[in-house]
């Protein structure tokens, strides 16, 4: 309506400013035709009355001009008309009554112009009075000098008419009246035609700009309404439908869409359902390259690495680590830290893994005793399987940090979502391979293991021509304890001995069981001297151990065989056949010792 408004308004305006243009243009053209018109009458009555006293002079008659000068100021529009004589004709005819009334005859006199005066007045009687010099000329019909005693072109009087304009002005008033009244009726039947030609317009254009102004702020419910007539009806109709095809579309898309998606709708509602599915669209598009690229990852851990490039690049988190939560077997894992870790899960356990809920130090400070930093901090727990947990634990130096976290987590969800099948498979295929790597009876890497670890972390890996000690151990005279036993004993004697390994070493070495009741263990970053210090803390170790054979129980020793393998060349299996020497030497001279493998050993 305000636009409607505005548009007769204005076209009002300017309809009535051309209005008064055009009565002003009128009275001006009318007044100035008006005195144009009284300029010529007055110079064709000063030519008749020059003419009538010519005529006089030339027949002897002047004395009789007064009667001619009277019947002159007979005519119609003639307020008056008197002649006055310049000094020169004074001189030389004597003076007479014929002298000038005002300063007009006086300057016309002395100057020989023409001077026009227009007494103007609106509600009372107008006149114009000329001034019009009489000068004397020389023609075939008269000469002037031959009477009076002047050469051409001098003045010889002047005559002052004034004649009555009210009839004039009367005319162009009733003129201007009915041009008026006709271009007023005319205005107002043009703006009654315009109104009804361009209402339904300005109609339909209001009605566009509401649902228009609705669609801007996220509303497609507008309609326009009230439009019955002519294209403009059109018009509405296909609008209508737009509008009704493009908000049943967006919802359609919305709610399909949404279903991949983790959105908390109580925070969005107010978004422009245009703008929600490009982004909806725009975080399903960045997730599925996400999901692509992890399908041809080789491993679990380049997945893991994967969505911490995520969360480092795309959200902006800085300090995260990942730990996965085995709800089975009871144990967990830390799997990923970017910078360092502020707790230590696997020892002192995991609040967010035992009560499996979100811990946020937004609900209460010190919620997790484990966490030792004054700094905010969220954990999440995440189900992948029935038997596997994923913990994303995240630390913010600021409470704004931890605040825009929070809002993004259902973003975070997305990707966790997407990882799952291929987080699910990969663990399972690192099972599949771990159990192929691992010995069943005592856990420890089997031989398979041992080849990989020698090209992957030896030759090529992180101890790549750092020096190793390489050591054969075997169990003295196990065969007599499956003789004496049976079997599950030295099943348990197998055990023994491997726990014993895995205590004596560190998290750097590797344990091997190599076969039967023999083992290998690799020490890095040794000497020879130090690789046979950790042979010797083996061998008594386990010499002190107490087997379990029913109610009783035995002790056992241990040969082991030790190789220096300074990593310098792909030679680790000369290694494993020189601590192998070793050891049987160390079988040979006596059992349960140490035996450092030299030159000349057989």
């Amino acid at each position: 309506m305000e636009t409607k408004r505005n548009i007769f308004t204005s076209f009002s305006i300017v309809v009535v400013v051309i209005f008064m243009f055009m009565i002003i243009n009128i009275t001006y053209n009318l007044r100035g035709l008006g005195i144009s018109d009284s300029k010529q009458k007055a110079e064709l009555i000063a030519q008749s009355v020059k003419n009538g006293l010519t005529a006089h002079m030339v027949n002897g008659i002047m004395e009789n001009r007064d009667f001619y000068i009277n019947q002159i100021k007979n005519l119609d529009n003639v307020d008056d008309i008197w002649i006055v004589r310049s000094d020169t004709v004074n001189k030389q005819f004597g003076k007479s009554k014929e002298i000038p009334l005002d300063d007009i005859d006086k300057n016309v006199l002395e100057n020989g112009e023409t001077i026009q005066v227009l007494d103007e007045n609106i509600l009372a009687h107008t006149s114009y009075r000329i001034t019009i010099p009489y000068k004397a000329e020389i023609t075939p019909t008269i000469d002037c000098t031959s009477c009076h005693q002047a050469k051409e072109g001098d003045v010889l009087g002047a005559i002052s008419i004034v004649l009555d304009v009210d009839e004039t002005k009367l005319i162009s008033t009733e003129i201007i009246v009915y041009t008026s009244l006709i271009s007023l009726f005319l205005i107002i039947v043009i703006f009654v035609f315009v109104k009804k030609l361009i209402t339904p317009y300005l109609s339909i254009f209001e009605s566009i700009k509401e649902v228009m102004q609705k669609a801007h702020d996220g509303d497609y419910s507008g309609r326009i309404i009230g439009i019955n007539t002519g294209e403009a009806q059109e018009v509405a109709h296909w609008i209508n439908e737009h509008m009704i095809k493009l908000q049943s579309s967006l919802n359609n898309m919305e709610d399909k869409i949404d279903i991949f998606l983790n959105v908390d709708k109580k925070k969005i509602e107010d978004i422009d359902a245009v703008v929600d599915v490009e982004n909806t669209v725009s975080r399903l598009a960045d997730i599925y390259k996400f999901r692509k690229t992890i399908e041809h990852d080789q491993n679990i851990e380049n997945v893991y690495q994967r969505f911490a490039i995520i969360l480092e690049d795309k959200f902006q988190i800085k300090h995260f680590s990942f730990l996965e939560a085995d709800t089975t077997n009871k144990k967990m894992e830390i799997v990923y830290v970017n910078q360092d870790m502020l707790c230590d899960p696997i020892t002192s356990g995991c609040r967010c893994d035992r009560t499996n809920s979100i811990i946020d130090s937004s609900q209460f400070k010190t919620v997790c005793d484990k966490f030792k930093s004054d700094k905010f901090y969220l954990c999440i727990p995440y189900s992948i399987s029935n038997d596997l947990d994923f913990i994303v634990s995240m630390v913010f130096d600021t409470e704004e940090e931890h605040n825009r976290i929070r809002e993004l987590l259902p973003f975070i969800q997305d990707y966790i979502d997407a990882a799952k099948p291929e987080i699910v498979s990969k663990k399972l295929m690192q099972i599949l391979e771990r159990n192929a790597q691992t010995d069943p009876l005592t856990g420890l890497f089997n031989r398979k293991y041992l080849e990989r670890y020698i090209d992957n972390s030896l030759y090529n890996g992180k101890f790549k021509g750092v020096p190793c000690g390489v050591m054969m151990v075997d169990i003295d005279f196990f065969k007599l304890i499956n003789d004496n036993y049976g079997h599950d004993i030295g099943d348990i004697a197998i055990k023994t001995i491997a726990n014993t390994l895995i205590d004596v070493t560190t998290e750097k070495d590797i344990v091997i069981r190599f076969g039967g009741e023999e083992f290998i263990v690799v020490v890095t970053d040794v000497t020879a001297e130090e690789a046979v210090e950790v042979a010797e803390k083996i061998r008594i170790a386990f010499s002190q151990q107490k087997i379990q054979a029913g109610a009783e129980t035995f002790s056992k020793t241990a040969s082991v065989g030790v190789s220096y393998f300074e990593n310098k060349d792909k030679s680790f299996w000369k290694s494993v056949k020189q601590s192998d020497i070793a050891m049987y030497e160390a079988k040979h001279t006596g059992r349960d010792k140490v035996v450092l493998f030299k030159e000349g050993m057989k």
